[in-house]
């Protein structure tokens, strides 16, 4: 008999605004977004509309046979929102599939260069890059990889860039110089000709707990990448297309990727989309040598999903959600502060704007995380549905097994009351939690 743990979750019925409800009537707040993808809620009869109209339409045409006005549409608002030079855009249906094409990409331009020896990429551990073979093997998520051990392509990684846990030795104040050290200091070990690309998340998501990299690091990572040739890979599927606070999660940092992997708040979860963006750098010599990058799959460009992505990014442009992420994300960072900053068992406070993370250590003074018996993690996840709020647990911050953080990442067009239920929720749930651990 398999003994599945999925088969005991509730049963989802509907979903309106930052609410769902299971089939027993049990109403929950949406307090994660989902997976951090559902930027506008839940039901809303705009993007639902849009979908019923481009059904009765035609529910997809074959990138290779037409084009389409929602994929362009799309492409034009993606292309406007990012700004900069990065004009191009692939579709995917999700997140993991457009880090795949990024790092193809990365290797078709510097093959289409003839520098055909760069084949290499460095990333970061406690990072997560996605779930097919190409995109595992970049992440630093060893729990995730455990099973695929062998069959994963060679990647160096860096330390993880966190001033609440920094390297060994490293003051808080010198995390940013230390890791763009470790960049250089690693493309010189492999030699610039053979590394294609660097990627990293910006805030980083599942692996760390929305885990913001410290004022500096970004600019000295765009200085290494152009003077040695690298490519700058961001990974912005979770933190990115608004979630932060801007459009682009680097846009804080002031700083432009040559190439972007996007998903989850595009299409805002109402149906399964994604999408690498790259400069006219990385452009040029792929489409002079190739023709077209050589990438993407059967429903690349899917022409409903890209209709819902229009809908739920014109929404989020006409209500002005992404500046309302940032203004309403310092409120929601203020009660966390408030409510939590001095419990006892909450080590770090850290994000930004509409991605707040939250790490839960057993010795705060010590920064001493629990046991990983406690399941931690999964225990607040379990506690919060008992209370009827929805978080996203993430564990193994700390070496790979010990670790335990929570996300909150609602809905942009959340209300302030709701933001506050959210705290006030998360307050009793965490104690209720913590209290039920019995070593």
């Amino acid at each position: 008999m398999i003994n599945d743990p999925l088969s005991t979750l509730p049963r989802i019925a509907s979903g309106q605004g930052i609410h769902v409800w299971d089939r027993d009537g049990k109403r929950y707040i949406d307090a994660s977004g989902g997976p951090a993808a559902f930027s506008i809620g839940h039901g809303n009869r705009e993007v639902n509309d849009a979908i019923k109209r481009q059904l009765d339409d035609i529910a997809f045409g074959y990138r290779f046979h037409f084009r389409s006005d929602a994929a362009e549409e799309l492409s034009e608002i993606i292309t406007r929102r990012a700004g900069g030079d990065l004009g191009h855009v692939i579709f995917t249906t999700g997140g993991s599939e457009a880090v795949e094409s990024c790092l193809k990409l990365a290797l078709q331009y510097h093959q289409a260069r003839g520098e055909t020896s760069r084949v290499r990429f460095i990333s970061r551990e406690r990072s997560w890059h996605g779930n097919t073979l190409g995109a595992l093997s970049v992440s630093g998520f060893h729990q995730r990889q455990r099973p695929y051990r062998g069959s994963l392509i060679e990647t160096s990684r860096l330390s993880p860039v966190n001033t609440y846990r920094p390297p060994a030795g490293v003051s808080a104040g010198d995390v940013a110089e230390h890791c763009a050290g470790e960049l250089e200091n690693e493309i010189a070990r492999l030699g610039a000709e053979n590394v294609a690309a660097f990627i990293f998340e910006p805030v980083v998501g599942a692996a760390g707990g929305a885990v913001p990299a410290p004022d500096g690091y970004a600019r000295r990572i765009r200085e290494i990448c152009d003077r040695t040739g690298v490519l700058m890979i961001a990974d912005e599927v979770m933190c990115g297309v608004g979630r932060c606070g801007t459009w682009r999660a680097l846009e804080h940092d002031g700083v432009e990727p040559d190439i972007m992997s996007i998903a989850k708040g595009l299409s805002g979860g109402y149906l399964p989309l994604g999408a690498a963006v790259f400069s006219g750098k990385v452009a040029e010599p792929i489409y002079a040598v190739d023709g077209m990058p050589i990438t993407g799959h059967t429903f690349t460009a899917h022409t409903t999903c890209c209709a819902a992505a229009v809908a739920v990014q014109k929404i989020i442009e006409r209500d002005d959600l992404v500046a309302r992420v940032a203004a309403n994300g310092d409120l929601l960072r203020a009660g966390l502060e408030e409510s939590l900053g001095q419990h006892p068992h909450v080590g770090d406070i850290r994000g930004r704007g509409f991605f707040q993370g939250i790490e839960i250590v057993e010795d705060r003074e010590a920064a001493e995380p629990f046991s990983p018996d406690a399941r931690m993690f999964q225990r607040i996840m379990r506690t919060g549905f008992d209370n009827g709020l929805i978080v996203y647990p993430t564990g193994g911050n700390v070496d790979g097994i010990r670790g335990d953080q929570i996300i909150i990442a609602p809905p942009y067009n959340a209300t302030t009351d709701e933001l506050d239920t959210i705290v006030d929720l998360l307050r009793r749930t965490i104690d209720e939690a913590i209290a039920s651990y019995t070593p």
